[in-house]
């Protein structure tokens, strides 16, 4: 089982850096499969629009939902994850590797994507993804002890993943 994971500091890093990495890696000519988001500031709201794009090449889903500035609680979409998932299940077997952007609350319930990362694993595909503080015990649960945590170094992180790549495990 290969399985590596991030959990950088700060709103909105991991999706940053994993988009960025997904970037290099399709760059690289490596397939992939999975989601990265982006976070899109609003002048009238504190908390930021969420969109994914669902690897390789879209769509682009809008998973959070707009209840206005005062509204408290999950703002996920659970619909649009779900969509989400559809398309990523549906990239899986040509893959040569998961990114998912986030290990979540859905995914900590088992929901969400859990069951395409443990797809991909039993497929031999690796998968890296990104877990905040919060969600870490879930996610340490769901891999068994595992997973491999990576430093915050895009050149380590792209390392690990040329080399694990389904591709170049062949």
């Amino acid at each position: 089982m290969q399985i590596a994971y991030v959990s950088l500091p700060g709103r909105g890093a991991n999706d940053r850096f994993l988009a960025a990495i997904a970037s290099e890696l399709q760059a690289k000519g490596l397939r992939l499969a999975g989601t990265v988001q982006t976070n899109i500031e609003r002048a009238d709201r504190a908390r930021c629009d969420m969109d994914i794009l669902v690897l390789p090449d879209g769509p682009i889903l809008r998973i959070s939902e707009d209840r206005g500035d005062l509204a408290r609680g999950c703002r996920l979409d659970a619909g649009a994850l779900e969509d989400a998932v559809v398309g990523v299940t549906r990239a899986l077997p040509s893959a040569d590797l998961l990114i998912v952007n986030k290990f979540g609350k859905q995914e900590a319930e088992g929901r969400g994507l859990t069951p395409t990362i443990a797809n991909a694993l039993e497929c031999g595909i690796p998968v890296i993804l990104g877990v905040n503080g919060l969600n870490l015990p879930a996610f340490e649960e769901f891999a068994g002890g595992l997973a491999q945590a990576l430093p915050a170094d895009a050149t380590t992180v792209l390392e690990w993943c040329l080399s694990h790549g389904r591709r170049n495990a062949a």
